[in-house]
């Protein structure tokens, strides 16, 4: 098992570049520790990495992912959120504890949390509703990642149209959240809920838009026609 992780990482590091890895750093307010790899690389790396462990069993490839959420950098963090992407067919109820560990001691960063709850978490959620209960969670959390991560586990969900109430639900749990990664990440839920229920998520914002932080809103109306978008900018 340690043979496999060293060999990821040998490519990872391989594959460095330093040019990468400073302009990487310009997307993150925090500081990251990233190889400086690019997206690209990454994915094949893991997709080619996977091979080698696609016979072992579900727990002993989330070991493996948890070895790579551990050592802190972003690009494994990656490898980890595609190889538990590829078990998803396989996914059981008591994965949501993996998933509430990873997110509440290893996700330090938007990309990483946005790569592991935008397919894994989502996946799980549609294939077990139940746990939108424990979005709502991580939605009270003091843990700025935990509570991104509850609305950001929704964008494809949302972009089908489903759980509507939930969102809504959640937007209102985060509705003057004082966190801007935060605001951004529910205000993109709701943008992705309005590709199915732009009226309903229009008119969640009329109704809120005294309050809602302007950055949450401008993300939330982003694909609304622009009548719309003059109407929810408009103040007083």
């Amino acid at each position: 098992m340690n043979t496999i992780i060293e060999t990821i990482r040998r490519e990872l590091k391989k594959n460095a570049d330093p040019k990468t890895r400073e302009s990487a750093q310009r997307f993150f307010k925090e500081s990251v520790n990233h190889y400086g790899v690019k997206s690209a690389v990454v994915g094949r790396i893991a997709r080619d990495g996977f091979k080698a462990v696609k016979d072992k069993t579900k727990a002993e490839i989330f070991g493996l992912c948890e070895t790579f959420w551990r050592s802190g950098y972003m690009e494994e963090s990656f490898v980890a959120c595609d190889w538990s992407y590829r078990l998803r067919a396989d996914f059981e109820p008591a994965d949501f504890k993996v998933f509430d560990k990873w997110v509440n001691k290893y996700v330090t960063n938007w990309a990483s949390c946005d790569t592991l709850c935008n397919h894994s978490v989502g996946a799980f959620i549609e294939m077990y509703p139940r746990f939108l209960r424990g979005l709502k969670v991580w939605a009270k959390s003091k843990n700025r990642w935990a509570r991104r991560a509850s609305v950001v586990s929704l964008i494809i969900p949302a972009r089908r149209g489903k759980f509507l109430k939930d969102i809504f639900g959640l937007a209102d749990i985060l509705l003057t959240d004082p966190d801007d990664m935060v605001q951004k990440g529910y205000g993109w839920m709701l943008k992705a809920a309005s590709e199915a229920h732009q009226q309903e998520v229009f008119g969640y914002v009329m109704k809120h838009k005294a309050v809602m932080p302007r950055t949450a809103l401008r993300y939330a109306i982003e694909k609304m026609p622009k009548a719309l978008k003059a109407e929810a900018m408009k103040l007083g």
